[in-house]
C-alpha cells in the first residue's frame, strides 16, 4: 500500500509534505557532479520535485565537508526539502559527519549504497556494501543511533545478483530506516541492463519505510506506469530529469489528470541558456565550461532528433561561439523551434557522458 506524506515513518517521524497531497511522492536523484545547487535552482525553475537529494559527502579519515556540496543544502534557493548524501564506511567517521551534517538545515541524511562505479565499490563503500550483510547491518545500527531525525538509504538491488537483497531489505527494517530508493538493477549491472521493476516491488513488499522506484523514468507516463506496477510511493528521476527537466511538473499534471506540459525545441534552447548561466564561473575557461555543458548536452540530444545529429555536432563544439551556434541550428532555425521535445529519448540515440569532451580542440 502506498504510504502517504503524512503517515508516521518506522522512527515515527513523518516525511516533509509534498508539493501536491495524495500523488506519488517524486526526488531528484542524487548525480555526482550535476546535483549541484547550481543545478537544483535550474531544475526548481521548470518544476522542482518534492525532494532534492546532494551529490554524496565523502566520508573518510581526513574528511571534511565539501563547501560545494554543502551550498546545495544551505542555500539552494529551491524552497523543497534537501537530503544530504554520505559514502562511507567508517563508523566514526560516519558518526563525526552526521554530527556535523546536523548543524544545516538538512531534511535528512541518506546513505548511498548503490554506486556502481568500480573506483568506489572497490573500498567497499557505495555499492561494494551490499556484498557484506552484516556490516551494512552495523552500519544502518550506528546511523540510526546517530540521526534524531530522517534516515534515508538509497541502494541497488544486489552487488553481482539477488541473493542478498531480503537480508539487507530485513536490515533496513530492524533499525527504522525512513525511506528507502532502490534503483532496480545490480551494480555489476551498471546502467546497461533493462531495470527489475520486480525485485522494486519486492521491496515495496518487504521493507517497512517508503520505498521509492528509482532506474529508468524516463517520462511522466513512465513515472506513472512505474508507479502502478511496483507500487511505490514515488519515483526517484536521475538522468531523465537531466534530459527533460519539466519532468517533475508533466508528473503532476499527469497524476492530477491535467494536460501535460508539452515542450518544443525552442523551450529546450531556453534551457541550455539557462544551464550555461547555471554553471558559468568567472574563474573557469571557456573551453572548460563547453565541455562541462557537454555531459548535460548527452541527455538533452536524446530528445532533439532521432538521428543524432545534434549530439554529433555538439560534441565536437570548440569554444562557446561554437557551442551556441550550434544550439541554435539545431533548435531554433528553419522552423525547428516549434517541433515538440521528444517525451522519450529516442531510440539508438546513446547519451556517452564521460566521452563529450575531445581530446583537443582547434580553436
Amino acid at each position: 500500500m502506498m504510504r502517504s506524506a503524512t503517515d508516521a515513518t518506522p522512527s515515527g517521524k513523518a516525511l516533509p509534505q509534498p508539493i501536491l497531497p495524495s500523488q506519488p511522492l517524486t526526488a531528484l536523484a542524487p548525480m555526482q557532479d550535476v546535483t549541484t545547487r547550481a543545478f537544483f535552482e535550474v531544475i526548481a525553475r521548470y518544476g522542482a520535485p518534492d525532494y532534492f537529494f546532494t551529490e554524496y559527502f565523502r566520508v573518510h579519515a581526513t574528511s571534511r565537508l565539501e563547501p560545494h556540496i554543502l551550498e546545495s543544502v544551505t542555500s539552494h534557493g529551491t524552497g523543497r526539502p534537501v537530503f544530504a548524501q554520505i559514502i562511507g564506511e567508517d563508523i566514526g567517521h560516519i558518526e563525526r559527519s552526521i554530527e556535523e551534517l546536523l548543524q544545516h538545515p538538512v531534511a535528512g541524511i541518506d546513505l548511498n549504497m548503490g554506486c556502481p562505479a568500480p573506483k568506489i565499490y572497490k573500498k567497499n563503500v557505495g555499492g561494494g556494501l551490499l556484498r557484506d550483510v552484516a556490516k551494512v547491518d552495523d552500519l544502518l545500527r550506528a546511523m540510526r543511533a546517530a540521526i534524531p531525525g530522517l534516515f534515508t538509504v538509497k541502494m541497488r538491488i544486489g552487488f553481482e545478483d539477488t541473493e542478498n537483497f531480503a537480508a539487507l531489505l530485513d536490515c533496513v527494517n530492524r533499525h527504522g530506516v525512513d525511506l528507502l530508493s532502490v534503483h532496480g538493477r545490480t551494480v555489476k549491472e551498471l546502467y546497461r541492463s533493462e531495470v527489475h521493476y520486480d525485485w522494486i516491488r519486492f521491496a515495496v513488499e518487504r521493507a517497512e519505510p517508503a520505498v521509492f522506484a528509482n532506474g529508468n523514468i524516463t517520462s511522466a507516463r513512465t513515472a506513472a506506469a512505474v508507479a502502478r506496477s511496483t507500487g511505490a510511493a514515488g519515483l526517484m528521476v536521475g538522468r531523465g530529469a537531466i534530459r527533460n527537466p519539466w519532468i517533475f511538473r508533466q508528473c503532476r499534471e499527469l497524476f492530477s489528470g491535467q494536460t501535460v506540459y508539452a515542450p518544443t525545441l525552442a523551450d529546450v534552447r531556453h534551457y541550455v541558456e539557462d544551464l550555461w548561466a547555471a554553471n558559468l564561473r568567472p574563474d573557469v575557461e571557456d573551453q572548460a565550461q563547453v565541455n562541462r555543458m557537454k555531459k548535460f548536452m548527452a541527455f538533452v540530444g536524446q530528445g532533439v532528433d532521432p538521428e543524432g545529429a545534434f549530439l554529433h555536432d555538439i560534441r565536437r563544439a570548440c569554444g562557446s561561439s561554437d557551442f551556441f551556434a550550434i544550439c541554435d541550428r539545431h533548435l531554433l532555425e528553419e522552423g525547428r523551434a516549434e517541433i515538440p521535445f521528444a517525451c522519450e529519448p529516442y531510440p539508438g540515440v546513446i547519451a556517452r557522458p564521460n566521452r563529450e569532451a575531445p581530446q583537443t580542440c582547434s580553436l
